[in-house]
């Protein structure tokens, strides 16, 4: 299997420097800052990457385990937020939430739930992420 990779550099002193990042791809890039990340300021920051990295692994795993359960997806669309605060006066990720909503023709909403709750437990970026106090999940079958 591939390795995927990225970089970022930053430049000055914490709260008035500058950072950009690139995936090793070169398909996405941008800045970023100490008021994107800790002030709620508009831009990207690092847990918004995670964020979107942990949406898209987990439809992959949830499309992979329902079209292995004989019950292919026609859609999957999954919201991931997560949640950066302090704690002890350190900066911690502490929640993970995950919102899903599908399309499974002949799927029930235990099933989905079933196969969702699988899938949060196995895709490989939740398994990384195995160290957030918090990951939820919502799942609803449409």
């Amino acid at each position: 299997m591939p390795t995927s990779q990225a970089s970022a550099v930053w430049e000055g002193k914490l709260k008035d420097g500058t950072g950009t990042f690139q995936a090793g791809s070169g398909v996405f890039r941008g800045p970023y800052s100490f008021a994107t990340r800790f002030e709620g300021k508009p831009g990207t920051n690092p847990e918004e990457l995670i964020a979107a990295a942990h949406a898209a692994c987990f439809s992959m795993a949830l499309s992979a385990g329902l079209e292995k359960a004989g019950k292919p997806a026609a859609r999957i669309q999954t919201d991931a937020a997560c949640t950066l605060e302090m704690v002890n006066g350190t900066p911690t990720i502490t929640k993970m939430e995950l919102k899903v909503r599908g399309k499974v023709p002949g799927l029930d909403q235990a099933g989905f739930q079933k196969a969702a709750e699988e899938a949060k437990s196995g895709c490989p970026v939740s398994r990384a992420l195995k160290g957030i106090a918090q990951i939820t999940l919502v799942a609803k079958l449409e």
